[in-house]
């Protein structure tokens, strides 16, 4: 923990991703505009810094991508990886997403994910420990996501395992970015390719059939090549991120008991209570931009050319923003928080995740109403880019 002198922060060094904000803290008020210069980055704090930043994409490009190695890598991104573009083109192949990737057919999936809870918790009654992480959190959001592209369930935890290998990072490391795996690896492959001649009512099918405008003005399909890099999006966000928020639901109810009755007692405080543990723990704490043009922050300049990191899990408790910031509340009045991003790259995913956090409390919170952790036996993720709990040995009493 920093307590006084030069303030040094290292998104690669586990150590500090153990309680990261009393640093966080020191940078907003000492230096809101952070330089790095053993990994050559630029980083701002505060929120109001990250509200004006990140939906500003003609200075704060995401066309070389959103993570630090990303950027720095110069890797040439796939046509299609719209979380890694800037409109125009972004914006068409986001419409295109959003046509299929629809509130009906998140909603649909409700009854399926509050089937899969019941499977997996219901035989843990009676039992007086079990991991939540291995549980639900490393189950629930690959399975949703076999769900809506209409993956068989036998493949979906070797998908899941990819994904997670690729964004996994060891203690002072950079992730390992092998020709950008996540990107263009061809683990769907065969299932575009069954989907095709096999048409069912899945996101797959419809991203297969869908027709649009591209940015020549031709109106088509989606090639071969574009549906897998969209899948491959929709599967690699959704996937690590949203088993993360399960494992923080587990340690922050744990570590707020009174809390935790509340919601217990009255269990329509469990929206805002999702939204309350996705600003106080976000998953994802920074978002990688390329800097286009000069930009100023605090007297101090970022030049054209360099990585700005907005770092949203520290805007989220930005004093200025939310009264209090450090202390839970699942009563709290939230408005606007940074999770899932800003403007156009607003996460496509945030209702699924918001659908499988509240249906994953409801579920635990109805078989489990008190619990402690394990804490020894307790181990945090370390990636350059999410943060949670690998193993959450939940104790039930």
């Amino acid at each position: 923990m920093e307590t006084g002198g030069e303030i040094y922060w290292d998104p690669y060094d586990a150590t500090y991703a153990q309680d990261p904000y009393p640093l966080y803290r020191r940078l907003r008020e000492e230096r809101p505009l952070y330089r790095n210069e053993k990994y050559d980055f630029y980083a701002v704090s505060r929120f109001e810094d990250c509200e004006r930043g990140l939906p500003d994409w003609k200075r704060f490009s995401s066309s070389r991508g959103d993570i630090l190695e990303i950027i720095q890598s110069g890797f040439e991104i796939p046509s299609g990886t719209l979380i890694f573009e800037d409109p125009p083109i972004h914006d068409i192949h986001r419409r295109l997403l959003s046509r299929v990737f629809t509130p009906r057919r998140i909603g649909m999936l409700e009854p399926r994910v509050r089937d899969f809870c019941t499977a997996v918790l219901d035989p843990l009654v009676g039992t007086d420990r079990f991991d939540l992480i291995e549980a639900v959190g490393a189950q629930m959001p690959m399975r949703v996501i076999g769900m809506l592209l209409g993956i068989p369930e036998a493949d979906q935890p070797a998908i899941r395992d990819m994904a997670d290998d690729a964004l996994r990072t060891e203690g002072g490391g950079k992730m390992r970015f092998e020709g950008a795996a996540t990107l263009t690896n061809e683990a769907f492959g065969e299932y575009v390719d069954w989907r095709r001649d096999h048409p069912s009512d899945d996101l797959m099918t419809d991203l297969l059939n869908a027709e649009f405008e591209d940015e020549h003005g031709r109106t088509r399909t989606l090639t071969r090549d574009e549906v897998l890099t969209y899948v491959n999006v929709v599967a690699n966000a959704g996937n690590e991120t949203t088993g993360r928020l399960i494992g923080w639901i587990g340690a922050v109810l744990a570590r707020h008991p009174d809390q935790r009755r509340e919601l217990v007692n009255d269990p329509g405080l469990i929206p805002n209570a999702i939204e309350e543990i996705l600003r106080y723990e976000p998953t994802g704490h920074f978002i990688a931009r390329y800097v286009n043009q000069d930009a100023r922050f605090h007297g101090g300049t970022v030049p054209a050319g360099s990585a700005l990191l907005f770092m949203v899990g520290s805007a989220n408790r930005d004093h200025r923003r939310h009264a209090d910031p450090d202390r839970f509340d699942v009563r709290r009045e939230i408005g606007q928080q940074l999770t899932f991003g800003l403007g156009g790259h607003y996460c496509l995913g945030a209702a699924l995740a918001r659908l499988e956090g509240r249906i994953a409390m409801e579920e635990i919170l109805k078989r489990f109403p008190a619990w402690d952790v394990d804490w020894d036996n307790a181990k945090l993720g370390q990636t350059s880019t999410v943060r949670g709990w690998e193993t959450l040995p939940l104790v039930l009493g």
